[in-house]
């Protein structure tokens, strides 16, 4: 039975329905975690620490007869609502013979509602002591025998073979693991996810809406994401300070490229550089010295590093027209300016040709991104260091955190 202490009525009719769900008591205790929801390892050592007893930092709950804290570092919030719990799993299209991939069970609210519909249900947990829990509740089901539980860190862990995710995601790791889903090379049907209501909007953003952002046209280049619900902070135990929303995303069947030889790890690094300022437009951002010196190591160019290494002076100042740094007037040597200016023209050019110099990254489609991007590698202009050798899932990460 879950008791939990709210004033709406509409929570107390969840409550009593959930008598007939839940053979897991949860009881509020006490609260006074005032952390926020991002993961630090800060975080990580103070949530051993209330582990140990050494704190009381986290919200207390009476789970039967054991008392247990949750900690919102970790983004441990229990789904309780049981209408939300049953869409969720309508909503995922689970066959009988999918194996379903859940991120962070906690008690098990939703791995057993996963459990009737699906063949086996593959739960990442990093809680040893949420772990425990999961054992004993499916153990008391008879339903054992179809759930593996990982004791490990989601974004650490490497994944089995799966059909279908699905996840009320711990709300520090949303960004990444979205990556880690769609670029860590994972074979998929769709991914059904709780995730916070302002990442979500991120998510479903379309460009020229303020929302839009570099993880937004990252996901859009490989997958479909469709609106399913919106789920009040109320239905969550210890009630988090923001409401979610649920998501579906759908891996496309066919990835767009720009031309033979083409991968990911170049439109990457691409929406890297357009995204660093996202209400800038993109001639601004090319216009940056740095900027500059960057692509021309990474490029086919003809100008030699030891030429424009010698005005590198650490700024991140603008070129002007004459390839000159509009913020300094002391000079240098005379090949290294014509190099860098004409570099710079030929990157205007490019820009001017697509329609974009004048545009600003968070107003194009992945179409016109693609297009400008084909134009810089037909001119030789390259965005990733091919001579880095990256772990795949490193990238997908680095794909993940867009600058606001």
């Amino acid at each position: 039975m879950i008791r939990c202490c709210r004033r709406s009525f509409t929570s107390k009719f969840h409550s009593i329905i959930s008598q007939h769900l839940y053979p897991v008591q949860l009881q509020p205790i006490r609260t006074n975690s005032t952390r926020g929801f991002n993961l630090r390892d800060s975080d990580r050592e103070d949530d051993e620490d209330d582990e140990n007893g050494c704190s009381s930092s986290g919200t207390e709950v009476k789970i039967a007869k054991d008392k247990i804290q949750l900690f919102k570092s970790r983004g441990q919030h229990l789904l309780t609502n049981p209408r939300v719990l049953d869409t969720i799993v309508r909503r995922s299209e689970i066959n009988q013979t999918d194996t379903v991939l859940e991120i962070g069970p906690g008690t098990g609210n939703l791995t057993m509602k996963l459990l009737e519909a699906a063949k086996n249900v593959v739960a990442i947990e990093i809680d040893k002591r949420m772990v425990e829990i999961l054992h004993r509740r499916v153990s008391e089901r008879g339903c054992g025998s179809r759930l593996t539980v990982i004791n490990n860190d989601a974004l650490k862990a490497e994944f089995p073979p799966f059909d279908l995710v699905v996840a009320n995601i711990p709300f520090g790791i949303s960004s990444p693991l979205v990556a880690k889903f769609l670029f860590g090379g994972s074979k998929f049907r769709n991914a059904t996810l709780l995730i916070q209501k302002e990442f979500a909007r991120r998510l479903l953003a379309d460009p020229g809406e303020s929302e839009y952002n570099r993880l937004a046209a990252n996901v859009k280049l490989v997958a479909d994401v469709e609106f399913v619900m919106d789920v009040s902070k109320r239905d969550f135990l210890p009630v988090p300070k923001v409401d979610c929303s649920v998501v579906k995303i759908h891996p496309k069947d066919y990835i767009p490229t720009v031309h033979e030889g083409f991968n990911l790890n170049e439109w990457w690094a691409f929406t890297r550089v357009c995204f660093s300022k996202k209400n800038k437009t993109l001639g601004a951002t090319f216009k940056k010295k740095r900027k500059l010196m960057e692509l021309m190591k990474l490029s086919k160019s003809d100008v030699k590093p030891e030429n424009f290494e010698l005005c590198d002076d650490g700024s991140d100042s603008e070129l002007d027209d004459n390839g000159h740094d509009s913020k300094t007037k002391n000079d240098s040597p005379s090949n290294s300016k014509d190099g860098m200016s004409l570099f710079k023209d030929k990157v205007m050019d490019i820009l001017r040709s697509a329609g974009c110099e004048s545009k600003r990254p968070s107003k194009l489609s992945n179409e016109e991104l693609l297009h400008l991007l084909y134009l810089f590698n037909q001119a030789g202009i390259y965005f990733y260091d091919q001579s880095q050798l990256k772990d795949a899932t490193e990238d997908a990460f680095e794909a993940s955190y867009d600058p606001m």
